[in-house]
């Protein structure tokens, strides 16, 4: 049976550099869903033509910078993170080469078997963010599945984590004993409600 076995992990962007090669509406789509989950993200796109709404974009994020030229191997230099969002396949195997070679992490857009990580669907509400991933098989079906959750999700959820904070931080022990009872505490949250 095929499964998913991808880990995954929630990067602090703004940490990282991070390089988009193409200007175009996928570029633009990689762009702004980095910036919706981290608005402090310091990324480069290089691209020979910027989508006028990649360009707008980039003026109200004070890290986004935008280098119109074509793309060479030395724009991978310093990056720990790369996406190849061009609409050329050469161009987008080129950029997988150089990243490959200069050992940094790359997502190829539409190209699951060149990918060594994926932008899945995000739920947010609050500090709680939940990533969605179908292995790169249906990005359309997380897309619904992100919907369900957002609609399901209480607006709530917030108050709760920040509450639950508060009192993991006032709970006496050791880890093993603080986590017993903080799973005591929200055992409720999961308990089947019988009819």
């Amino acid at each position: 049976m095929d499964e998913n076995h991808l880990f995954p992990v929630f990067f602090k962007l703004e940490q990282l550099q991070v390089l988009v090669v193409g200007g175009g509406n996928i570029g633009f789509e990689k762009v702004n869903a980095m910036l919706q989950n981290a608005p402090a993200a310091r990324i480069t796109v290089v691209a020979t033509f910027f989508k006028p709404e990649l360009e707008a974009l980039a003026q109200r994020s004070s890290g986004v910078e935008l280098v119109q030229k074509p793309f060479s191997c030395g724009d991978v230099f310093g990056k720990q993170l790369v996406i190849a969002a061009t609409n050329d396949r050469e161009l987008n195997q080129c950029v997988w080469e150089k990243a490959k070679a200069s050992k940094v992490l790359i997502n190829v857009a539409d190209t699951p078997e060149l990918c060594d990580f994926y932008l899945g669907s995000v739920v947010t509400k609050g500090n709680l963010k939940i990533a969605i991933s179908t292995n790169g098989k249906s990005p359309t079906i997380a897309k619904r599945i992100k919907e369900v959750l957002q609609d399901s999700l209480p607006d709530g959820i917030n108050e709760l984590l920040h509450n639950l904070n508060q009192l993991r931080e006032r709970l006496k022990g050791d880890f093993a004993e603080k986590v017993k009872q903080l799973n005591k505490i929200t055992a409720p949250l999961v308990e089947k409600k019988s009819s």
